[in-house]
């Protein structure tokens, strides 16, 4: 298999067969050597019904579905554990990417790029939704170095062993050029076209950025500190011990040179610092016990229906 296009959906069954239509009208001239996996991320509107219609008038088609929505990052998960293509390409069901693009997108990985993403330009969503995307991308390319204009964007293209080894969870799947990068693999980005959305309505909402933020977070430590954990916690442990030992010098002077010490508010921070200091410690050499361990995250969802055959 030369190219396997990977299609997380949620109740998208007006724009699938249009979809459907351009992506063949896109690959056809490419290769003929091409699946389409559909992962219905719990649909109620039949977009799954849909979907098996066309499934039994063309075999390049897949479907996965899945009991209830489990969000992007599981739907990617389970199609890329699917592909079975030397590439793969990711797009939304919307309309709003163009498949016409993933030709442009195949031409530039072959110049010694392991990932491209897509660059939305210019960019046809409500104004709500590009500001906090755009301050997103800055905080994000400033915070990991991956210098991108449009990390989250739906359209991207990757070798296959860039996305056999990834682990997605929560909202993690806006952070895979970072996490690829932090692996060695060389993230490249070109602008693709972009449309008004057709039908339906976006799924973004501020619940969302909020759940963003906190993967955010965790991709930061996974990519900085999750093979060397001490280094963080540790760091700022003994940054809070030496502090509050510092202060207790001070004054442990005082009391040597016959001065009342009594109580006082700093003394009383002083041993916290110490106390706080020395668990950050700990948390951190226990960190290191876990990170050397083997641990196996289990698949955050649970399929329905699996017609791949």
């Amino acid at each position: 298999m030369d190219l396997s296009v990977v299609i997380p959906l949620l109740n998208e069954r007006l724009s699938i067969p249009l979809l459907y239509e351009e992506l063949q009208k896109a690959l056809k001239p490419v290769t003929e050597s091409y699946e389409f996996i559909f992962i219905d991320d719990g649909s109620t509107d039949g977009s799954s019904d849909l979907i098996e219609i066309l499934r039994s008038q063309d075999p390049h088609i897949k479907l996965i579905q899945f009991r209830r929505n489990f969000g992007k990052s599981a739907a990617l998960s389970a199609g890329f554990n699917e592909a079975s293509g030397k590439f793969i390409v990711t797009l939304d069901a919307d309309l709003q990417d163009d498949p016409q693009e993933i030709p442009h997108l195949l031409e530039k990985l072959q110049t010694g790029y392991d990932l491209i993403s897509g660059w939305k330009f210019p960019r046809h969503d409500p104004l709500s939704k590009t500001l906090v995307s755009k301050i997103f991308n800055k905080i994000v390319s400033f915070v990991t170095g991956v210098k991108l204009h449009d990390m989250n964007c739906g359209l991207k293209c990757y070798r296959q062993e860039v996305v056999k080894d990834l682990r997605l969870y929560g909202e993690m799947h806006r952070f895979i050029p970072v996490l690829a990068s932090w692996k060695g693999f060389k993230v490249g980005e070109i602008k693709v076209r972009h449309f008004p959305r057709r039908f339906g309505k976006s799924k973004f909402g501020f619940a969302r950025f909020l759940r963003g933020f906190f993967d955010f977070i965790t991709v930061y430590f996974i990519t900085k500190y999750l093979k060397r954990p001490l280094h963080l916690f540790g760091g700022i442990g003994l940054l809070c011990f030496g502090t509050g030992f510092l202060i207790n010098c001070y004054f442990g002077m005082q009391w040597l040179l016959g001065l009342p010490i009594r109580l006082r508010p700093l003394l009383t921070f002083s041993w916290i610092l110490l106390i706080v200091g020395l668990q950050l410690v700990l948390m951190g050499l226990i960190g290191e016990m876990i990170a050397h361990g083997d641990r196996n995250r289990r698949d955050l969802y649970d399929i329905k229906k699996r017609l791949v055959d």
